[in-house]
């Protein structure tokens, strides 16, 4: 299984995506978009910035679980990762989505 966005529509007609792991588990989560054109060009956004570390913020819940955001050039978070056990799970998952984020297919689901 390789790495892929879903695209999805939510019950309330907005749109998001995931990004899906090679392991099928998620990686990042999209906001929702009031359009599927916006979550098409958030899923161009990962792709174009998934590769440069400094566009990933390393960050530790309020529970003590730590997870990343994945920002844009201009600082908005355009995708979040679940929570995991340890920091090392987390920058693992970092490294590759760095690796494969950018090759992607995506898999519209609506």
């Amino acid at each position: 299984m390789a790495t892929t966005f879903e695209l999805s529509k939510s019950s309330d007609g907005q749109f998001r995506f995931t990004l899906k792991g090679d392991n099928g588990e998620t990686v990042l989560t999209s906001e929702l978009y009031k359009t599927k054109a916006s979550a098409e060009n958030g899923i161009a956004s990962v792709k174009a910035n998934a590769g440069n570390e400094a566009r990933y913020e390393r960050l530790v819940a309020a529970n003590g679980k730590p997870y990343f955001n994945l920002k844009a050039a201009n600082g908005q978070v355009i995708g979040s990762s679940r929570l995991y056990e340890v920091e090392t799970s987390r920058d693992a998952v970092i490294a590759a989505t760095q690796l494969h984020a950018a090759q992607a297919e995506v898999k519209a689901l609506t």
